[in-house]
C-alpha cells in the first residue's frame, strides 16, 4: 500500500487579543495512513509565529543534516483583511508542512507530531517532548487533539495560548 499524507492549510480566522491586537491563526489538517502518525486525521489550529517557532525546532533537531523549506516570509504589511495575502501565506504554510512530513528525518520529531496533531501551546509542547509533563507524547495527540480536550477547555487552551511567549 502506498503512504499517503495530505496536509491542509485552510479556514484563517482572526482572534482578538484585546482592542488594538489581532492575529490570524490557521485550521491545520492531517489525512494519512502513514505508520508515522498516532492519527490517521487530525485537525488543528495554529498562527504563523508558531510555525516560526516550529521551523526553528526543527532546524536545532535535525542539526545540519536536511535543509528545511522556508515559510513564506514575514510581511510587515500583512494585512487580516486581504484576501490574496492570506491565501499565499496559506499556501506557503501548506508547501512547508508538506515538504517536513515527506523527509524521514524530521517525521521522526516529537515536537512536529504535537505541533501537528494536539493542540497543545507551544510551551506545552516543549515540556511534553522533553518528557516534563505528566503525560506522554501519544497521550497528548489522542487525548488533546482537534476538538476532544481531556487536559483542558477552549478556553483554558485560548488563555495558555495568549500567555504563552512564541
Amino acid at each position: 500500500m502506498q503512504e499517503i499524507i495530505s496536509v491542509w492549510v485552510r479556514d484563517p480566522r482572526i482572534q482578538k487579543e484585546d482592542f488594538w491586537h489581532a492575529y490570524m491563526d490557521y485550521e491545520i489538517c492531517i489525512h494519512t495512513n502513514s505508520l508515522a502518525f498516532n492519527k490517521k486525521n487530525s485537525c488543528v489550529r495554529r498562527r504563523y509565529s508558531e510555525f516560526v517557532w516550529l521551523r526553528q525546532k526543527l532546524q536545532k533537531n535535525a542539526l545540519l543534516v536536511v535543509n528545511l523549506p522556508e515559510l513564506p516570509p514575514k510581511n510587515p504589511f500583512f494585512s487580516l483583511n486581504n484576501a490574496s495575502q492570506i491565501s499565499a501565506r496559506m499556501e506557503g504554510l501548506r508547501h512547508f508542512l508538506e515538504e517536513i512530513v515527506r523527509n524521514p528525518v524530521l517525521l521522526s520529531d516529537s515536537c512536529l507530531h504535537l505541533f501537528l496533531q494536539s493542540q497543545l501551546s507551544i510551551r506545552k509542547i516543549k515540556d511534553c517532548a522533553e518528557g516534563r509533563s505528566h503525560y506522554t507524547v501519544t497521550e497528548a495527540i489522542q487525548n488533546f487533539g482537534s476538538k476532544t480536550q481531556r487536559f483542558g477547555s477552549e478556553k483554558n487552551l485560548q488563555e495558555e495560548r495568549e500567555t504563552d511567549s512564541d
